[in-house]
């Protein structure tokens, strides 16, 4: 009767558990970095004689990044209640990462409901100059995407490492918070967490940096920027209601290769496993419907004749591994298939009635 119950469940849920939480960024219906970029020198970040950096103070780190930072108008249409069609505008952040024009910023800031491009982007740098931007590609599992802009005497920020953070550590987050006029706001705080789970519905978002540095509407797509002046995330979302001082980043680790394809190809291609309605396994539904783990990718649904089907899988199937690397959810699975592409053959370790199983799946 459990297993039914749990079947029922992963066929009707898309994606539970996680956090209750809101896109932070443009407002007007907007719902919802690269190592191949040219990143400038951090001067003020000098070595001290025993090769230690010294940090820079929040006044430094301002001077640095401000000519990075561009303001994000996005202009399109949508429809009201009536049926009509109706003008909306929305505000982001982006920032600059090489001098050809590229431009990191949040995925739900220049789509429209999350599936249609914004009709118009136009990008305000820090001296006043406004440029119509191109929208290269945006990757709504990872909330990230890439403007570019034709203009001269561009400053590049420079990307850093987030596995370097600390919890504890100075952070600052840089942003057009509420567009307000007069240039971006910036805040400050400490690295609150790591490793932590984003919810952008259908999708999680792993390996996020928590923060205690105030971020509001509009912030979405700015940086969050270490004590060296270096870009450690893309600020993306900020928790509403009773929640306090809980802002989050995607860390620039998980955006780089993301990045980096949607530069190449415009779009980021991931192997296809043929499972939906997925379902993050946490420890209250474990104990709930008496599983044999409490993490993990229950599959809601196999679609007939594909990889996954191929392979054995079956609804209410529990997935643990996949590649060589352990899924505690549905981010994990992701990147999963984000490394691997059509044609590669993956092992998938699964739970089924309890028992262990595995398969080797083909991707699509």
């Amino acid at each position: 009767m459990r297993l039914t119950r749990l079947r029922a469940l992963l066929a009707a849920v898309f994606a539970v558990v996680a956090l209750i939480a809101v896109a932070c960024g443009g407002g007007g219906g907007a719902s919802p970095a690269s190592p191949t970029a040219t990143a400038t020198a951090t001067p003020e970040a000098t070595a001290t004689p025993s090769g230690e950096r010294t940090p820079l103070t929040t006044v430094e780190i301002v001077r640095l990044l401000r000519p990075s930072v561009v303001h994000v108008l996005i202009e399109g249409t949508t429809f009201d209640v009536f049926g009509q069609v109706t003008p909306t505008e929305g505000v982001g952040t982006g920032v600059i990462i090489d001098k050809q024009g590229h431009i990191i910023t949040n995925n739900h800031v220049v789509f429209l409901d999350g599936q249609r491009p914004a009709e118009k982007i136009t990008v305000t740098l820090s001296d006043g100059r406004k440029y119509d931007a191109r929208l290269v590609g945006g990757d709504r599992p990872t909330d990230l995407a890439v403007l570019k802009i034709d203009a001269d005497n561009l400053t590049a920020a420079t990307l850093g490492d987030a596995s370097q953070l600390e919890v504890g550590e100075d952070v600052v987050a840089i942003g057009h918070a509420l567009n307000l006029p007069g240039g971006p706001t910036v805040t400050r705080g400490v690295v609150s967490a790591k490793d932590r789970l984003i919810q952008e519905d259908p999708y999680v978002i792993p390996g996020a940096i928590q923060t205690d540095a105030p971020i509001n509407p509009g912030n979405s797509g700015g940086p969050l920027v270490n004590a060296y002046g270096e870009v450690v995330g893309i600020t993306t979302q900020v928790i509403r209601g009773n929640a306090e001082g809980l802002g989050f980043a995607i860390a620039i680790d998980t955006a780089k290769p993301i990045i980096q394809e949607l530069i190449s190809k415009g779009r980021v291609e991931r192997g296809v496993l043929g499972a939906t309605g997925l379902v993050n396994i946490t420890s209250t539904i474990a104990q709930e419907f008496n599983l044999a783990v409490e993490s993990g990718v229950g599959l809601g649904s196999v679609e007939g004749g594909s990889p996954a089907d191929k392979a054995g899988l079956k609804r209410g199937d529990i997935i643990v591994r996949a590649a060589g690397q352990d899924i505690a959810n549905s981010g994990d699975l992701l990147r999963v298939l984000t490394e691997h592409r059509s044609g590669e053959k993956v092992t998938v370790e699964y739970y089924r009635d309890g028992e262990r199983k595995q398969t080797d799946v083909t991707l699509g």
